[in-house]
């Protein structure tokens, strides 16, 4: 790893150098977050499917099977896939070079030893050219530093994340990873409910049911080439898109209808934290204003004690 701190706080992330890796690990992610959905309770906005960023990389967290609970987390430090029960139990799939087929069918296996018996819908979702799981012998790339850098990246965006997350007391998302969409967020919450959209699907419904400015990163994928910040508002008020944001770099971009930060902007910044802070800070500002929502509500005063 680089000896400058800052380098290993916020890392490069270069989309082309890691696109491979990154697009086989997005299948996995999906495969573990499609174990996630089968086990846990349906939760609001389907908070129930999503991945944390953890100590060691991205986790499932604990999922109930019975009277039990199965824990499933990428492990970026030892390269390993790591299932563990509340019985003790403890298997490890070795992260390496190897097809999503490969991956599924190793994955599975272990689930079996492991006594779970789940079933999974085998097709990745939101990707332009989804091929089964089962099927899929086109992603096969895997690099452990690229890995890391990514994880190393969640790590800081979630820890200033966290922090945004807590200058609001109304109704606010945990900071989440959802493996659909490959990206970080966060989302808060309005109060009230959104305009009905009859021509979306029941996943987008439940959703976007109510108004909400949401806040995010995701490291390239869907076409974008960068690793970037968004913030959009759905629904998003009139003038939105006009708004004037921090920093200097971040811009509206028509064709995704969010602002965007490039990461190496914040990567760049004199103090990266305060770029980003400064971007969800303007870009939330400017959806609650221009959407009126009730901020002295919402919002924690500064003057609070929060102990």
């Amino acid at each position: 790893m680089a000896a400058n701190g800052k380098e290993n706080i916020w890392p490069e992330l270069r989309w082309e150098d890691w696109s491979a890796t990154a697009d086989t690990l997005h299948m996995w992610t999906q495969i573990a977050g499609k174990t996630r959905l089968a086990l846990s309770p349906m939760q609001a906005h389907w908070w129930n499917v999503a991945l944390y960023v953890s100590t060691r990389g991205l986790t499932t967290a604990a999922m109930p099977y019975g009277e039990n609970f199965i824990e499933i987390e990428f492990d970026f430090i030892s390269n390993e896939l790591v299932f563990r029960t509340c019985k003790g139990e403890n298997a490890a799939l070795p992260l390496r070079a190897m097809s999503v087929a490969t991956f599924y069918t190793e994955f599975k296996k272990i689930l079996v030893e492991l006594g779970v018996d789940v079933k999974l819908y085998g097709v990745p979702v939101e990707v332009a050219h989804p091929i089964p799981f089962a099927l899929d012998e086109v992603h096969a790339s895997y690099d452990a530093e690229a890995a890391y850098r990514f994880w190393r990246a969640l790590r800081s965006i979630d820890r200033v994340l966290q922090e945004f997350s807590s200058r609001f007391i109304g109704k606010v998302s945990p900071v989440h990873f959802f493996w659909g969409s490959f990206d970080l967020a966060v989302t808060r919450f309005s109060g009230r409910p959104a305009p009905p959209h009859p021509e979306m699907d029941r996943i987008m419904r439940e959703a976007y049911s109510r108004e909400v400015i949401s806040a995010g990163f995701w490291p390239g994928n869907g076409g974008f080439g960068k690793a970037a910040f968004y913030c959009y508002a759905a629904p998003a008020p009139k003038g939105f898109a006009e708004a004037k944001v921090l920093p200097a770099e971040a811009a509206y971009d028509e064709k995704l209808g969010e602002f965007i930060l490039l990461y190496d902007d914040v990567r760049n910044a004199a103090s990266p934290d305060e770029a980003l802070m400064s971007f969800l800070e303007s870009t939330y500002r400017a959806g609650a204003e221009l959407g009126s929502w009730d901020r002295k509500l919402l919002e924690r005063q500064q003057t609070e004690d929060r102990g």
